[in-house]
């Protein structure tokens, strides 16, 4: 996949629709919104990008349940959602809304993360859509190192925003960012 080529796109076509974007990541570190803003216009699209590496960031920035992380831990496909959710909500802080939200959390490696893999992770989105809110996660598992992962992890998080933009029933919140 050509990443910045799907990063382009999806932000020519989220621009034209009206639609806003915002990113919560943890393994990719940035890596998402920076894609992203490589494209020019990105300010009409993107919102907001947090990195929340630290388990404590996700709860205490993103509002991912306490309860959820110390059950099940931050690589989670519920946490993905949460983390998604979370950066949408505060996207719209200034009282805009944000149409979409998708994060990434997982572990990179080279060694597992309570008891999970080096090359798991989890995509979370949350769409504002016209019937109400969607939320759906995705779950991976690649091998590689730690660039490779993430890579990877970059790739899954664009075409669920690419996908999402094939949406008809997505709510228009566009305002410039700059």
């Amino acid at each position: 996949m050509d990443a910045e080529a799907v990063a382009a796109r999806i932000v020519a076509r989220a621009a034209v629709r009206g639609v806003t974007v915002a990113v919560a990541e943890s393994l990719t570190g940035g890596l998402v919104a920076e894609t992203l803003v490589r494209t020019p216009g990105a300010s009409s699209v993107l919102r907001l990008g947090v990195v929340a590496y630290a388990t404590e960031m996700k709860h205490q920035v993103l509002r991912v349940p306490a309860r959820l992380l110390q059950e099940r831990g931050p690589v989670d496909p519920e946490v993905a959602i949460w983390m998604a959710r979370g950066v949408r909500q505060l996207a719209a802080i200034d009282r805009r809304a944000c149409t979409i939200g998708v994060a990434t959390t997982g572990v990179a490696g080279p060694a597992a993360q309570d008891d999970h893999a080096p090359g798991e992770f989890h995509i979370g989105i949350e769409l504002d859509t016209v019937g109400g809110l969607v939320a759906e996660s995705s779950s991976h598992v690649v091998r590689g190192d730690r660039e490779e992962v993430r890579r990877a992890a970059l790739e899954a998080a664009l075409a669920h925003l690419d996908a999402a933009l094939e949406r008809t029933d997505l709510r228009m919140h566009s305002e410039s960012t700059q």
